[in-house]
């Protein structure tokens, strides 16, 4: 079998369109909200184990990695959150069309990116 398919898939010389830039980041944070939840839930039941648990969750949600993980957790949340709000529309029938779906994309950025700056100065204020 003579095949002139590909066997290696270059996907640096893929250039991808906005709105799938958006669904596969989507896809990204759902994961990354999935993983930072274990985290959560270790330090809730820490915190929830005593006195001396809440003061340990308490010290370390103050160091720096902490709060970059958290932000980090919130960043995806938000995004996820924000794109979701996109695909439900669409499956509604609003924004199917080309021009529609890459401005829903832009959209979907420019809010997503609002809402992370306003995360982050939440969490580094506290």
């Amino acid at each position: 079998m003579n095949s002139k398919r590909p066997v290696n898939l270059d996907l640096g010389k893929f250039h991808f369109p906005l709105p799938a830039i958006t669904s596969i980041l989507h896809r990204i944070s759902g994961i990354i909200i999935f993983v930072g939840v274990a985290f959560l839930l270790y330090g809730l039941q820490l915190s929830l184990s005593g006195e001396e648990g809440f003061s340990r969750v308490n010290e370390l949600l103050n160091s720096f990695l902490a709060k970059l993980i958290i932000w980090g957790i919130l960043s995806a949340l938000l995004y996820h959150l924000v794109a979701g709000i996109k695909h439900l529309l669409m499956d509604m029938g609003i924004g199917e069309e080309l021009e529609s779906g890459r401005l829903a994309s832009k959209i979907t950025l420019v809010v997503s990116i609002i809402l992370i700056v306003l995360a982050g100065v939440w969490v580094w204020a506290a």
